[in-house]
C-alpha cells in the first residue's frame, strides 16, 4: 500500500474534478466523476447511478460552491481509497453549511471514481 500523500493525491484528483463541476453548476460533469451504480446519499433522499448524482446537483441553487479538507484517508486496497473530509458548502444568498462526506473512490478502467458518497450533519 501507498503512504498518505499518495492516498490523498488519488482523492484530490477526483474530488478537485467534483468541486470543479459544482462550482460550475455542471451536474452532467458532476455526475461523471462517480461511477455508473454509485450509491449517492447528499442531504435529500439515496439515489444510485449518475443521473440521480446530476439530479441532485441540478437543483442545487446557482452560486453554491464546496471547499474541502481531509479529516482522514485510508487506503484499502490497491484500487479502493475511503476518505472522510469537512465541506463547507457556501452561497451566494445564505450562510455557509458545513457537512461531513465520506467517499469511497474506486479505480476503475478510464481512471478513479466515486462509488460511494455520503453526507452527514453533526450538531
Amino acid at each position: 500500500m501507498d503512504g498518505t500523500a499518495d492516498t490523498e493525491q488519488i482523492l484530490r484528483g477526483v474530488l478537485d474534478a467534483w468541486k470543479a463541476a459544482v462550482d460550475a453548476h455542471e451536474p452532467e460533469r458532476v455526475a461523471a466523476c462517480f461511477t455508473q451504480d454509485a450509491i449517492f446519499q447528499g442531504l435529500h433522499p439515496y439515489s444510485v447511478g449518475r443521473q440521480g448524482v446530476a439530479d441532485y446537483y441540478a437543483s442545487q441553487p446557482l452560486g453554491m460552491a464546496a471547499d474541502y479538507r481531509f479529516l482522514e484517508t485510508r487506503r484499502l486496497t490497491d484500487a479502493l481509497v475511503l476518505g472522510y473530509l469537512s465541506v463547507d458548502f457556501s452561497f451566494t444568498d445564505r450562510q455557509t453549511l458545513t457537512v461531513y462526506l465520506s467517499v469511497l473512490v474506486e479505480r476503475m478502467a478510464e481512471g478513479w471514481s466515486i462509488r460511494h458518497y455520503q453526507v452527514s450533519r453533526l450538531g
